[in-house]
Parts: structure tokens; sequence; C-alpha cells
């Protein structure tokens, strides 16, 4: 069963004159350390570092409106964190506030699956967070 669907379109121009602006400030408050190494790996190619940042950033967005709270109730940035599978498939992490109410919204009985897909075409990043209750076997 589905418990929650988000959906973000993030402007990759717009993240990288904050990332211009901010540097560090903004990476340390909403990126994880490991978010950070793939976006610094991803700088020299195309879409780069702006565009990796803006896909998980819009990641993060629609994953708190799948949570069905946005980002407010002690929800924290790096409370959500993009990976990747070794295919390159990119999975939802979720710590702290963000598990705790996945927790409390997946019935008993059930394990919560979180799909994400990302895209970009400059200028625009977008991502798509199903969150889904799945009977245990």
């Amino acid at each position: 069963m589905i418990l929650g669907i988000g959906t973000d379109l993030a402007n990759i121009e717009r993240i990288s004159g904050v990332l211009d602006r901010f540097g560090d400030r903004f990476r340390d408050r909403v990126f994880t350390e490991t978010e950070q190494r793939v976006a610094r790996r991803r700088a020299k190619t195309e879409g780069g570092e702006a565009s990796t940042y803006a896909k998980r950033w819009a990641a993060k967005e629609a994953c708190s409106k799948a949570l069905g709270t946005g980002l407010r109730m002690g929800i924290a940035w790096k409370d959500m964190a993009v990976t990747n599978l070794r295919s390159g498939q990119p999975v939802m992490q979720v710590t702290g506030w963000a598990a705790e109410r996945l927790e409390k919204m997946t019935p008993d009985g059930h394990e919560a699956i979180i799909h994400v897909s990302l895209t970009d075409d400059h200028p625009w990043a977008q991502a798509f967070v199903v969150i889904e209750a799945r009977p245990f076997a």
C-alpha cells in the first residue's frame, strides 16, 4: 500500500547561486558528508556539482512531502539522505525525526520502502518519492 507520495522541482541555477554565495555553510547545513562526496566527484562531469545538489535538494523536499510533513515538525535536512546503489539507482535513507515519522506511519506487520526517482534537464532537477508499506513475508 502507498503511504505517501511527494515530488519537487528545483532550479539548478538557483542552487548554483546558493553554492556560490554560501558555499560550505549551505552544504554542511543541508547535505550529509556522503552526499557532499558524491557532488565533489561529479563536479567536473556534465551537469556538475550544482545539478547533483539540486537533485538531492528536490529529493529531500519530495521525501518530506511523502512523509506528510513538509520541512516542519522537527524534520531536518540531514534526516533524509540520497545514496546510490552500485547500479546507480538512487535510494533514500532516513534518520532522526524522519525515521520516527516513517515508523509511526507504517502499519503493524509491514515494512516501509522508500522509492526515489531523480532526473535533471538543465535548468531543472526533479525528484519523485513514493513510500510503500509492504507486508512482512
